[in-house]
């Protein structure tokens, strides 16, 4: 119910991931999201969970944790549990010339329980929270349908394929990129409306689906969580990113090879610690090669990330807008990044943040926020400030719930 004493409306929330714990991008989000929804919606969610990442002790918690925001209902990615599957999904997207996304996230239980809930309920809206559930859209005819974006795949598939170290990798990739397009440009416009996380997304999406409806409701922070620190007089640099996600182990290659000699010449005492998801071949191979430490998943981050004198975005793929920076802002962390590692966001650059894409400028600025404290406080400050006046989660809540009634013609609560 309602402070009132109405009743909610119901929303049908759709996720290609368990948004607990929020440990990555996507799933900072989709919390997020859904914490958001629930002051004006009654939410029933259907989420696909990860194997590798969500063993049965930890679904358990994540059911439980997210209760108080939906009824969550969490279903295997049923490719995962068969090789020849994960390989015949691959070969039907290259002889159909649809996308991987539409069969890797097909499941016979999902469709099943999605079907009944549309039979059993008058849901005042259906929320995709991703475009690779797509092949579930055509089953939502008698609900408003809105998309939502975390960020604009075809251009991120087309940055990583230019990225790929082989050319049969670079052609599937880059085909990939084309299906996603022809994807975003077919749903796009027939969904009620589009939910993007920045401006340089609604261009690229309307590039490709001009009559699509767009509004942006960017990435937040929790400021009450994540808040300013003392730093350590240790010389400690920070990456922040799962290991799993492509652009994220990009992104720590790149700073091995290319940032690290140079930085390391500049500053011998300096460390570097990535904070993520991470398997044991890639811990020891990051070690090994670069001297550099991983602390894999941490249910809280804020010790380590509040006694970096430094965090770093070294990244070159991606599309939407990066979490990591954001909260490293909310802590009053000065970030060196690349352009398309703060890509989406109001990076100001010398103000708030310090960007970077040559190797050894990005070397360079590092060095200088290291042995420059006044520069510290000055960037950290600005980069504090900039979250505090917009990019708090309730704020932007009031934003995102404001966007999804004017799609579906609901009125708030």
């Amino acid at each position: 119910m309602s402070s009132g004493g109405r009743a909610k409306p119901p929303l049908l929330f759709l996720s290609q991931t368990l948004p607990f714990p929020p440990d990555s991008g996507a799933k900072v989000r989709s919390y997020h999201l859904l914490s958001q929804l629930s002051v004006a919606y009654e939410i029933t969610a259907l989420c696909f969970y990860r194997r590798r990442s969500t063993p049965p002790a930890d679904l358990e918690e994540a059911l439980s944790r997210l209760a108080p925001m939906a009824k969550v209902e969490a279903f295997p990615i049923e490719q995962e549990y068969a090789v020849l599957r994960h390989v015949w999904d691959h070969l039907r997207s290259v002889i159909s010339g649809s996308v991987y996304t539409r069969f890797a996230y097909a499941s016979i239980a999902f469709q099943k329980r999605l079907e009944a809930l549309l039979q059993e309920t008058a849901w005042a809206c259906v929320y995709a929270d991703s475009l690779d559930l797509s092949r579930f859209f055509p089953l939502v005819t008698n609900a408003p349908l809105v998309c939502g974006h975390h960020d604009a795949q075809s251009v991120l598939l087309s940055r990583r394929a230019k990225l790929e170290p082989s050319a049969w990798r670079r052609w599937y990739v880059e085909h990939q990129a084309t299906l996603m397009a022809r994807e975003e440009a077919s749903w796009c416009p027939l969904v009620r409306g589009n939910i993007v996380v920045s401006d340089l997304d609604k261009a690229a999406l309307q590039a490709v689906a001009p009559a699509g409806r767009f509004t942006v409701i960017p990435n937040g922070v929790d400021t009450r969580y994540f808040t300013p620190r003392d730093e350590s007089s240790d010389p400690l640099v920070v990456f922040v990113g799962a290991a799993d996600w492509f652009p994220n182990l990009d992104g720590m290659n790149y700073l091995g090879e290319h940032i690290l000699p140079e930085l390391r010449r500049l500053y011998p005492e300096v460390r570097v610690r990535w904070i993520g998801r991470v398997s044991d071949p890639v811990r020891v191979r990051m070690r090994e090669r670069f001297g550099i430490e991983m602390t894999g998943h941490l249910a809280d981050l804020r010790d380590d990330l509040g006694r970096a004198l430094c965090v770093v975005v070294p990244l070159r793929i991606g599309s939407g807008s990066r979490v990591k920076i954001l909260d490293a802002w909310a802590m009053g962390k000065t970030v060196v990044s690349t352009s398309l590692g703060c890509e989406g966001l109001p990076a100001r650059q010398g103000v708030n943040i310090l960007i970077r894409d040559d190797s050894e400028d990005f070397a360079r600025a590092v060095d200088s926020v290291l042995r420059d404290t006044g520069l510290r406080v000055r960037i950290g400050s600005a980069a504090h400030a900039t979250v505090q006046h917009e990019f708090d989660w309730d704020t932007i809540g009031a934003e995102l719930r404001a966007g999804l009634a004017s799609f579906h013609g609901g009125v708030l609560q």
